[in-house]
């Protein structure tokens, strides 16, 4: 992988469309809206380089959603997913917005919950809109920043939800203040929203209606325009719109990405999978530096570490397709939400198998809840059809998992969790890299396993792996290790 550059574009498509999953929204709306949006500038006259940070401000634009999932299904006792998608159906109007909260809080629920859940939301709904999207709209701004995009591209993500006339968040920024591409961003949106909920004719309408209110009246002017020409609307629901939007990437030459770029895409959506849930908050992280500690235990050598580190940090991204309200349930799952949850190793496979250059974060992201004896899931694979580089990372997982407080329990002694493993040592994990794991905390030399232990070895693997190249085998272990 040394030294091979691939298309940025093509990694933030792909990626995009786990921000859609977890938005509730159809599968390639960040790609629609990046076409619509794109072609917006086109039409307003752009120069190719503001373009380009339009194009990269389109697909990421939901950067920050999974930061106020957990918070939504709290408040408004609902599913995250349907309940965002729903949303935007909203046009804002109080009357739409009291229909709204009205109808979808605490459906399921009992009475007296949902009563008190409906007034919360009448009491303090201001505030609460404001905490929700000011979260979202920073989050997303500081994970764009951490990826290397612009300023542009992370002030169009901050202000994504300002309307034109004042009455919109965080911070109520009206007119030209707000920022070209959050404006044609929002536009885009809706514009996407409606169209795949009633067609062009509800999409033209909406727009229309709030123009001059949520809407900049010349971006609409302009949408106005490019839509009635021919192909079109034909052209934004055509199979063949994610090749198009990639071949269209504004700029003289194609953005690649190098083997540093993708390590820092990998930790950046790390952060927009772990803040789905706040007892998920810095699980990729630590996955990641345990993967690495017991790579490193086993003789892995740098270039394969590094692949391995960034599977660690992605091979939960499907859970950003799974509802808060099964996530962070306190209880048992019942049989349907079991089902649900499973389906997360399936998502992540399917989103990180359309990126070359994470074909084996697609493997351990579909995997990593399978088991040696084959009771694992999605598929049941056996002992002999799972890969170390699966196994490595399933114990890492599992690992931090024991050892971080989850909403059924607290996190558990270090001790006990290493017992643990064991005890499924040769059944549910690989007794090598149990041992690795084990050897690489005792290395450390930080005596009794505890919380603060780990802590400390955490800030003490803090650089990034390549950062450290110099302390590694120059000798691959892949094949020797299947």
């Amino acid at each position: 992988m040394t030294g091979i550059k691939i298309r940025l574009a093509e990694i933030i498509e792909a990626l995009s469309k786990a921000l859609d999953m977890t938005e509730g929204q159809p599968e390639g709306h960040c790609i629609r809206c990046c076409y619509i949006g794109t072609e917006i500038g086109r039409e307003i006259g752009l120069e190719d380089s503001d373009l380009h940070d339009l194009y990269y401000t389109l697909l990421l634009k939901d950067l920050g959603c999974s930061s106020n999932a957990a918070r939504i299904c709290e408040l408004y006792l609902a599913d995250d997913l349907s309940f965002k998608h729903d949303f935007k159906l909203v046009d804002g109007s109080l009357g739409q917005v009291l229909r709204f909260v009205i109808g979808r809080t605490g459906m399921k629920s009992g009475l007296a919950e949902r009563f008190r859940g409906i007034l919360n939301i009448l009491q303090n709904g201001g505030t609460i809109s404001t905490e929700l999207i000011q979260t979202r709209c920073q989050r997303g701004a500081d994970i764009a920043r951490q990826m290397r995009f612009s300023e542009q591209v992370a002030d169009g993500i901050l202000a994504l939800d300002e309307h034109w006339n004042g009455g919109g968040k965080p911070n109520g920024a009206a007119g030209m203040t707000i920022p070209l591409f959050a404006r044609i961003a929002l536009l885009s949106q809706v514009i996407d929203v409606f169209q795949e909920s009633g067609g062009p004719n509800s999409a033209l309408r909406e727009i229309r209606k709030r123009r001059g209110e949520w809407f900049d009246p010349n971006l609409v002017d302009a949408f106005t325009r490019l839509s009635s020409r021919s192909n079109f609307w034909k052209t934004l629901v055509s199979p063949d719109l994610e090749a198009l939007v990639l071949a269209s990437e504004p700029g003289q030459q194609a953005v690649m990405a190098d083997d540093d770029y993708l390590d820092d895409i990998a930790a950046g959506f790390a952060k927009v999978i772990d803040a789905k849930s706040p007892y998920t908050s810095g699980h990729s992280d630590r996955v990641a530096l345990y993967t690495d500690l017991i790579s490193e235990e086993m003789g892995i050598d740098f270039e394969d570490r590094r692949l391995l580190k960034r599977a660690a940090l992605l091979h939960d991204i499907g859970k950003l397709g799974v509802s808060n309200s099964v996530l962070d349930k306190p209880g048992k799952l019942d049989d349907q939400e079991w089902l649900q949850m499973k389906r997360h190793a399936e998502f992540s496979e399917r989103i990180l198998s359309t990126i070359g250059a994470f074909s084996e974060a697609a493997l351990i992201g579909g995997a990593h809840h399978e088991r040696l004896d084959g009771k694992g899931y999605p598929r049941g694979l056996t002992a002999q059809e799972i890969p170390m580089e699966v196994r490595i990372v399933s114990t890492a997982d599992v690992f931090d998992a024991l050892t971080a407080d989850r909403p059924y329990r607290s996190a558990m002694p270090i001790d006990k969790a290493i017992g643990i493993l064991r005890e499924g040592a040769g059944t549910s994990h690989d007794p090598i890299c149990i041992e690795a794991l084990e050897r690489a905390l005792d290395r450390a030399k930080l005596g009794t396993f505890t919380r603060p232990a780990l802590q400390q070895i955490e800030a003490r693997y803090a650089l990034p792996s390549h950062q450290r190249s110099s302390q590694l085998s120059a000798t691959s272990a892949r094949d020797r290790w299947r």
